[in-house]
């Protein structure tokens, strides 16, 4: 088993009435993680009932709303129970369906998990506007990874266990990059397991989300157009580019890049500017949510290209940024000079903002690039982050800037905006 921070936080909402609804990648441990709490509930003797639209026994009960509730009464009788109904967005017009069932204020809780996709993403999420509180789940990310890998031995210690046991440390990084985060990729033991299982994952995704949202079985061009993707993380996405390489429409491209973030695969960042208006018009970037799916995408499953480290490091990077500043109102970008400085990530938080640079190498001693300098000449910030792969170390690089130099194992709990580093 390997423990999920969300399990703590759906555990704290347990005691709300409004339903908790979990969305994420397909096979990121949604219902293993639904199931872990089922077994929660109890061990301290509360009644539960769990529906799974997968299996065809469980469908009968979704018929109608009135079937569901005739089932929760029969388990549950006078008593207030939980009800866990998972992959909701195999339902027709689900949104409503939850809705009215909440609208009833039955009594129990509802706790509903679905895959990323449109339907549960758009249509759910508005018909259950103030009724809901939305859980977004990610494949393992790199802390959890560690943990499990060190059979929870240094849980709540981790910072020290990088700092002592470097080799170790350095070794579970490099196996992330390769492989990602998808639960089963990580319980295999073989390469040839881990690698049967990532290409199961996509073309599951492929074939039942992507061919469901096209309306159509042909999804060459969309596969084409991941695995160019794949190639080009960290880098600017031209539309117009990608729509000549590919021979579609440049309309058709900009609805794929839609879907890929509406299904949880990639997340596009914008540039940074003072006016956000200017952000619509720019090039964006996209990074992958897992290292895995983009590794298999590009052919480099289980070993990556040496060019490819750098970039995946910086994909890395940005899904602990995403961690860790996703309740405090932060914005990420990237920012690009016209005279070709650039910066990797901008953290924008109001009128405060942190520009971070990402260095795939072991310095010795911090490093302070012209076009960090030419950033923070413009903007004056009052801390810079440099993430690399050994050194921790703060320094004044002004008398209004201060540089904080990272290893990426840091950045979990960092405060950024709560708390000066």
């Amino acid at each position: 088993m390997i423990k999920r921070a969300l399990f703590e936080d759906l555990k704290q909402h347990l005691t709300q009435k409004e339903m908790s609804l979990i969305v994420g990648p397909r096979q990121a441990g949604k219902t293993t993680l639904m199931r872990s709490l089922q077994t929660y509930l109890q061990e301290k003797g509360e009644p539960t009932l769990f529906l799974n639209l997968d299996i065809e026994h469980d469908r009968q009960f979704f018929a109608s709303q009135d079937a569901l509730v005739k089932k929760i009464s029969l388990e549950f009788g006078t008593r207030f129970g939980y009800v866990f109904l998972d992959e909701i967005q195999r339902k027709e017009n689900a949104g409503l369906f939850l809705k009215g069932l909440y609208d009833m204020n039955l009594s129990c809780k509802f706790i509903v998990s679905g895959s990323g996709s449109v339907e549960l993403k758009e249509k759910i999420h508005e018909s259950l506007s103030g009724r809901k509180r939305l859980f977004e789940m990610t494949t393992v990310t790199f802390l959890e990874f560690t943990h499990f890998k060190t059979q929870y031995r240094y849980e709540g210690h981790s910072k020290d266990f990088f700092e002592i046991d470097k080799m170790a440390g350095r070794q579970l990084l490099d196996e992330y990059l390769a492989f990602g985060g998808y639960p089963r990729v990580i319980l295999s033991e073989t390469f040839v397991e881990k690698q049967k299982i990532i290409d199961e994952i996509y073309q599951s995704y492929v074939e039942k989300d992507i061919a469901t949202l096209l309306g159509v079985k042909k999804t060459d061009d969309f596969t084409r157009l991941v695995k160019l993707l794949a190639h080009q993380i960290g880098n600017f996405v031209s539309i117009s580019e990608l729509s000549a390489t590919l021979g579609i429409s440049s309309k058709t491209v900009q609805q794929y890049l839609w879907y890929l973030e509406k299904t949880c695969i990639v997340q596009k960042v914008t540039p940074y500017f003072t006016n956000p208006r200017k952000e619509i018009t720019k090039s964006p970037l996209f990074y992958f949510k897992d290292l895995g799916l983009r590794n298999f995408s590009a052919g480099e499953f289980g070993s990556p290209r040496e060019g490819s480290l750098g970039f995946l490091f910086e994909n890395l990077v940005h899904t602990i940024l995403n961690e860790q500043l996703r309740f405090t109102g932060a914005k990420i970008h990237f920012w690009r000079s016209k005279d070709g400085a650039e910066v990797d990530f901008i953290v924008a938080n109001g009128d405060r903002i942190i520009p971070i640079e990402v260095k795939y190498k072991s310095l010795k001693k911090p490093e302070i690039t012209r076009s960090l300098r030419s950033f923070i000449g413009k903007y004056r910030p009052a801390d810079v982050w440099l993430v690399n792969l050994e050194l921790n170390d703060d320094i004044q690089i002004s008398s209004h800037t201060a540089l904080h130099t990272i290893t990426s194992d840091r950045m979990f709990g960092a405060p950024f905006f709560a708390v000066e580093i």
